[in-house]
């Protein structure tokens, strides 16, 4: 059902720079960082020395202050964004033909977090089981107080288990499984708890005629809802009843794009080499392929050299590094010189030219946790890139004919979306630029304390990862995603990809305003 056909090359050097960093190097990382943005603190130093060349990937400890993230927050965290380009005629026909197809990432198994809740539900009716306590009439001496063993039965454990994951929540929003039960059983049980509440206001009445002690009950009281509240928003962020998920969209498929690509040349193949060493990266066996397209730059308005694609196209993710010789070719094979099987000269396939990559940033979430399973990294699974200019310092953007604009935190209720890319994997050979005219998204999920992600109907498999989906704001195409996870077998086939949020637009002015 998932992408399990992808390179074992690639599994291998992934793998291999992934277990660099365990999983408790990771927890004292996201524990150890400032709030308002990464800080170089020895634990962080600790973690990038492990990893060997990797870079100080410390985050903040919950999601809304990354989104707070300013330029020099991540300037200080994006330390590595500078990239030697690939030099000049590397990219022959040969290694582009060998080039793998980058396959997108296996979606996560959707019904695992509905049974969770189950698991949890049953074991409050299990509280039921207190009626053994009247099985036992030998205590006649109590029904003089019928009132206590009702009111301490039913609040007792709401009292004791709502109260305390709401406060976990924000502190851990990784972890969505445990989060999202504990609300459902609370909302059952509150009615129990506000039964006893009339008794408690009558206590307070009393208190009134003597005006000296009430006053000092009422200020003790005020300080306590204080912190009650602030408890509560950062717990509400993200406990979706249904974990994020929707079901998933009907199988839609993908439709080779005509010849001459003229008016879609935005779109384009991503190349790149994948770390490594050995007889593989001897053998020229790091050599991928992803789709992209190209981005408005709001630093250089019409003169752009930004170019959009996935995170897990550029970098290996957690304990990982950025790929090498990252090449961008707008309009490849336009005219179709390279389809059938055919040869052909570089300006015929690239008649826009190949673009180097000097500058690259992605998520800190993909660059922390990314790897080749499906994830929570997944959901901020993207990367812009940074081309050099052409000949005569002419922008990307000017030899291309235009860019798109990216349209973040868009409203999901308003997005009917139109998938672009470069599928390699079979049926497809990687020749042909393909779409899916897909429609309206559902949602997907790994973790609910993140947004969701985009889902698809599309057919297109690997080597379409990184490819654009574009929606019509203001009469105009926007970029609102790119092609992260997938599945092409079985049915539906469906992609997904992240929700461009504040983070993804931090990324994106960081990487704009250092051009």
């Amino acid at each position: 059902m998932s992408f399990s056909d992808r390179s074992s090359g690639r599994r291998r050097t992934a793998h291999a720079a992934r277990t660099a960093l365990g999983a408790s190097a990771l927890a004292l990382t996201l524990l150890t960082t400032a709030a308002c943005g990464p800080d170089n603190s020895s634990a962080d130093t600790a973690v990038t020395a492990g990893a060997g060349a990797a870079p100080n990937i410390g985050l903040p400890a919950n999601l809304e202050d990354l989104k707070k993230w300013k330029f020099d927050d991540w300037e200080k965290w994006a330390k590595d964004y500078a990239l030697p380009a690939a030099a000049k005629g590397f990219w022959t026909l040969d290694k582009l033909l060998k080039a793998k197809p980058n396959e997108p990432l296996p979606p996560p198994p959707a019904p695992p977090a509905a049974p969770a809740q189950p698991t949890q539900a049953p074991a409050q009716p299990s509280q039921p089981a207190q009626p053994s306590q009247p099985a036992k009439p030998a205590q006649p001496s109590q029904p003089a107080q019928p009132g206590q063993p009702t009111a301490p039965g039913a609040p007792t454990a709401p009292a004791t288990t709502p109260g305390k994951p709401p406060a976990g929540q924000p502190t851990q929003p990784g972890h969505p499984t445990p989060p999202p039960a504990p609300p459902k059983p609370s909302n059952t049980q509150q009615p129990a708890s506000q039964a006893p509440a009339p008794p408690a206001q009558p206590t307070q009445a009393p208190a009134q005629p003597s005006q000296p002690p009430a006053a000092p009950a009422q200020p003790t009281q005020a300080p306590a809802q204080p912190p009650a509240q602030p408890a509560q928003p950062p717990a509400q962020p993200a406990q979706p009843a249904d974990n994020g998920n929707d079901p998933l969209p009907k199988t839609v498929n993908a439709q080779p794009v005509p010849h001459p690509y003229t008016k879609v040349a935005v779109h384009g193949k991503l190349f790149a080499d994948a770390p490594g060493s050995g007889a593989e990266a001897a053998a020229g066996l790091s050599h991928y392929q992803c789709s992209a397209t190209v981005v408005a730059d709001p630093a250089h308005p019409g003169k752009s050299n930004l170019v959009w694609t996935a995170g897990h196209c550029i970098h290996q993710g957690k304990g990982g590094k950025y790929f090498s010789n990252i090449s961008f070719i707008p309009a490849f094979n336009s005219t179709g010189a390279l389809s059938g099987g055919k040869q052909a000269e570089e300006a015929q396939y690239a008649p826009l030219g190949i673009w180097n990559a000097t500058q690259a940033v992605t998520s800190p979430q993909w660059k922390a946790e990314g790897g080749d399973g499906g994830s929570p990294a997944t959901q901020y699974d993207f990367a812009i890139i940074r081309v050099q200019p052409g000949e005569g310092g002419k922008s990307l953007e000017e030899t291309v004919g235009g860019a798109v604009p990216v349209w973040f935190n868009a409203p999901r209720e308003q997005l009917s979306i139109t998938e672009y890319g470069y599928p390699a994997a079979p049926p497809f050979d990687g020749m042909e630029l393909n779409r899916c005219e897909s429609g309206r998204p559902t949602r997907l999920s790994y973790d609910p304390a993140r947004p969701p992600m985009h889902a698809i109907g599309c057919t297109m498999t690997g080597g379409s990862s990184g490819g654009g989906w574009l929606a019509v704001k203001d009469g105009k195409p926007a970029l609102v995603s790119n092609v992260s996870v997938g599945q092409h077998t079985g049915d539906p086939k469906f992609q997904a990809g992240p929700y461009l949020d504040d983070v993804a637009a931090g990324a994106y002015d960081f990487i704009s305003k250092k051009g």
